[in-house]
């Protein structure tokens, strides 16, 4: 079977088209045939590494994201399970051969979830990381809900700094479909213009606008819950907004690695800022997060595509390197490899 590898750490020309032997699913493990393989800064990250030029062993096979179908079952599963259509997260962590950039991952069945007929291989290939992320940061507020779904967040509102992004995008439709307020910042009215066909009630231009005076404009008392991609540059801006015992979720670093936390303003609210990784976070949140988006997806809440603010880039396999290339350079949308 054709696969995607890199053996060394260093730009997208790193990744190789390669064959690999069919892998065979052992105990609690299953094999998909990949559809799509969904590519998220996440990829890249871990393809660069912290020193360029590293070498790899084993080869890692990348991407995180994936959606297919069952082709075959391990030990212990449930035979019923084969010829599913699932979604998969967390392929290929601490997993070198079980990215989904291959024609078929063997992978811990607790890693696919089911895909239901309406739902497209390319929503189920953008659904782990983005919606997991937005979900951590959606659910991790003082008093607010563990779960998200109708009503989980009415009365409530949700701050979305670059809604435009596949992060932000998942989080305006998982914020919406719960019934929150969502106001959300862009950079340019084209982004303004997919962030509210993601569904947002009111939208920023930070370039243009003053984010604090707009947003207590819309919400006096501030806002519940803000999803922040870019710390260092709206840390100031965030404990001027922030409501009551709300808290900040921060789940990336575009913009810095380091921030400046203005802290009585933090203080005065009992503010939160909860940093997010998917990799690290607890399993207790886990189980209700994948039920969660699993229930927004048979619902039809969530979707992708342009309609839905974020347009889709597909690549065939053997262009990988230029679809990491495409997510380095951040591209507005989702990338999509098409594998089978």
């Amino acid at each position: 079977m054709r696969a995607i590898e890199y053996s060394v750490t260093g730009e997208p020309d790193v990744l190789t088209l390669v064959d690999r032997p069919m892998p065979e699913p052992g105990p609690g493990e299953v094999r998909v045939r990949i559809r799509r393989s969904g590519v998220n800064p996440t990829d890249w990250k871990s393809r660069r590494g912290s020193a360029p030029g590293t070498p790899v062993q084993p080869a890692q096979v990348p991407n995180q994201d994936g959606s297919g179908d069952v082709d075959a079952v391990g030990e212990g599963v449930d035979a019923a399970l084969a010829g599913q259509r699932v979604w998969i997260w967390e392929a290929a962590y601490q997993r070198p051969a079980g990215g989904t950039a291959q024609e078929y991952a063997v992978v811990p069945v607790r890693h696919v979830v089911p895909l239901p007929d309406s739902a497209s291989y390319d929503l189920g290939a953008s659904l782990g990381v983005p919606f997991l992320t937005a979900h951590r940061c959606l659910t991790v507020t003082e008093d607010g809900p563990v779960h998200l779904g109708p009503g989980k967040l009415a009365g409530r509102t949700v701050l979305v700094a670059g809604g435009a992004g596949a992060v932000g995008n998942a989080a305006i439709q998982l914020a919406r479909w719960s019934d929150a307020t969502v106001i959300t910042t862009v950079s340019s009215p084209e982004k303004a213009n997919l962030a509210a066909l993601a569904g947002a009630d009111h939208v920023i231009n930070y370039r243009q606008q003053d984010v604090v005076a707009e947003v207590r404009a819309i919400a006096p008392h501030g806002v519940d819950t803000i999803v922040e991609v870019s710390p260092a540059a709206n840390a100031a801006i965030d404990a001027a907004v922030i409501a009551t015992h709300g808290s900040v979720a921060v789940y990336a670093t575009d913009g810095g690695e380091t921030m400046e936390l203005p802290v009585r303003a933090s203080m005065v609210p009992n503010a939160r800022w909860q940093f997010v990784l998917l990799y690290t976070a607890p399993d207790s949140w886990r189980p209700r997060a994948l039920g969660d988006v699993s229930a927004a997806v048979a619902a039809g809440a969530v979707r992708v595509g342009p309609e839905a603010g974020i347009p889709l880039h597909h690549y065939p396999l053997d262009q990988a390197s230029a679809a990491h290339n495409a997510v380095e350079q951040s591209v507005t949308g989702k990338v999509l490899i098409d594998v089978n």
